[in-house]
């Protein structure tokens, strides 16, 4: 009899200490409370908060991360595009990208590394996103002062991308036309035009196929910058400075990123998108000529491709 109420006690124990640990995790990322709020209310150390806080989002990385978010495939990346087609009317578009500055306090010893062009210190969370508002790529760590465009460079994503090893769908021709076009990501000014990668027209003086096909990429681009609203006030820890040390803000971070993703499945994110239009039919794949895939050609077959078949009836009153 001894024995089950022994064991009856630890399990009792276990469940407890579980509950609270994951208990301080969500008040400490979904309230924004310090450790030291938590500290005082819970009458527990601040060490102690910190390891388990710190212990439980090192757990959500390594045991969620696959499930939440998957690595990247053909079939993948062709079911992102298809979402980005059917709601923004971006066709054969993989992901759109953008950096955040996760506001932190200024680590020992680091100098001006963590300062960022905004004026603060930061770390620098590298996402793409789909039209679902969910990361399906993330690059956690870099310094504020470093640009997106060299962050990326130096992500193990670009490495496959330069290297064609990245899984991407053959390329095909948008409708109405019989050149085959890659398949891309769509990112804002802070990030080099290349095969694989649409940046808007830079510059004042646009002509009109210009002007439009800068805004039929921020139709797309837009999901980055929603999600990480959506992601910022889901969990308030990022509506203040992180006051943790480098490598416990970068286990928060990558957190929070999981959690997204898995709220993201439970729940969905709403979207109220009344311009959204059916997708168009691709027509059959054409050989690629090389002169065809530099990366300016790529952009103006987008701009040609959005004033004549891809035309949106609203899209002239946009710019």
């Amino acid at each position: 009899m001894s024995e089950y109420v022994s064991i009856f006690f630890r399990v009792s124990i276990y469940l407890i200490n579980a509950y609270y640990n994951n208990y301080f995790l969500f008040r400490y990322l979904g309230s924004g409370n310090s450790i030291t709020d938590l500290h005082f209310k819970f009458k527990r150390g601040k060490s102690t908060i910190a390891y388990i806080i710190q212990r439980v989002c090192r757990a959500i990385w390594t045991n969620l991360l696959r499930d939440n978010i998957p690595e990247l495939t053909t079939e993948s990346f062709q079911t992102i595009a298809r979402g980005f087609d059917v709601k923004a009317n971006f066709p054969q578009c993989v992901g759109a990208i953008d950096g955040k500055h996760i506001r932190v306090c200024n680590p020992a010893n680091s100098g001006s590394l963590f300062f960022n062009y905004k004026a603060f210190f930061s770390i620098v969370l590298l996402a793409i996103v789909d039209s679902n508002y969910k990361f399906v790529f993330v690059d956690i760590g870099a310094y504020g002062k470093e640009c997106d465009s060299t962050i990326l460079q130096n992500s193990k994503l670009y490495e496959l991308m330069i290297n064609n090893n990245l899984p991407l769908p053959q390329p095909q021709p948008l409708s109405g036309s019989n050149i085959p076009t890659p398949y891309v990501f769509v990112g804002d000014e802070a990030f080099g035009l290349s095969k694989h990668i649409m940046r808007p027209y830079g510059g004042q003086n646009l002509d009109l196929q210009q002007k439009v096909f800068n805004y039929r990429l921020s139709r797309a681009r837009r999901y980055v910058e929603c999600a990480f609203g959506i992601m910022a006030n889901k969990w308030r820890i990022f509506h203040r400075p992180i006051d943790v040390s480098y490598d416990f803000a970068t286990d928060i971070i990558k957190a929070c990123c999981v959690l997204h993703n898995f709220v993201a499945d439970r729940d969905g994110f709403r979207q109220r998108d009344k311009f959204a239009i059916s997708v168009d039919e691709f027509l059959p794949i054409q050989p690629v000529h090389e002169e065809q895939t530099a990366p300016n050609v790529i952009r103006q077959q987008y701009a040609t491709y959005f004033m004549t078949r891809g035309t949106l009836p609203w899209q002239l009153n946009k710019v």
